[in-house]
């Protein structure tokens, strides 16, 4: 008597029996490919933002000592970085492509407001000067930035790919340019050590730009995607 031949490894067959309602098989044991997504998706969400999350609450003790305005621009957008995570989150528990699609929208506007938000307390620097402390605190907050947005990009660009997700991309890349922006805190910290104290709201309006130069390249990310 011959046998049908077994499956392939690491793939799973229907096994339709007729149980009397019109023929129709029924699949047993098998997890709805939606399902594995949402839940992929949730897991890369959470992961990234318990990092993002950490690398803000590092940052925000360190800046009570500093009163560094490029550390504070840099902050600020960690922050809202994190925050992001909720839209996403959202979006995944949906399993809605649509929903999706408005959190990559909603990455996008968080990264705009961050960016003019971090402005405007550069400019107020600039008119109200004021010398950041305690440099190599301020040095040592910058490199915790690079740190937790290499770790938070590596996440989100990789369980984009794997999932498809142009929100999870563009907010992966947005973590990517962020570990640049904070590589500005630390250059904010050598300069005013040489002393150019001037130079740190400069650093913080130079950060605005980096991060709306990121708000561009995410809003091309996700239209792009949304229209194929």
């Amino acid at each position: 008597m011959s046998h049908p031949p077994a499956p392939a490894h690491g793939v799973a067959y229907h096994h339709g029996h007729d149980d009397g309602h019109d023929g129709h098989g029924h699949a047993h044991g098998l997890v709805d490919a939606s399902i594995k997504r949402s839940r992929e998706g949730i897991r890369v969400v959470l992961v990234s933002l318990a990092i993002l999350a950490l690398t803000t609450v590092v940052q925000a003790l360190l800046y009570a000592t500093t009163d560094s305005v490029a550390l504070l621009a840099d902050l600020i957008h960690n922050a809202g970085d994190a925050l992001t995570a909720v839209p996403l989150g959202i979006a995944f528990l949906l399993r809605s492509a649509r929903a999706e699609r408005w959190a990559g929208l909603a990455v996008v506007f968080a990264i705009f407001i961050s960016a003019v938000t971090a402005g405007v307390f550069a400019v107020e620097r600039l008119i109200n000067p004021l010398a950041p402390e305690h440099l190599l605190v301020l040095g040592l907050a910058g490199v915790v930035g690079v740190i937790g947005n290499t770790i938070a990009a590596r996440v989100r660009m990789s369980g984009g790919r794997r999932l498809n997700s142009a929100a999870l991309i563009a907010d992966g890349k947005h973590a990517q340019s962020d570990a640049m922006v904070s590589v500005g805190v630390v250059l904010s910290a050598v300069v005013v050590a040489l002393g150019a104290p001037i130079a740190d709201p400069m650093i913080g309006l130079l950060i605005t730009g980096l991060i709306l130069r990121i708000t561009w390249q995410s809003w091309t990310t996700v239209r792009g995607k949304e229209a194929h």
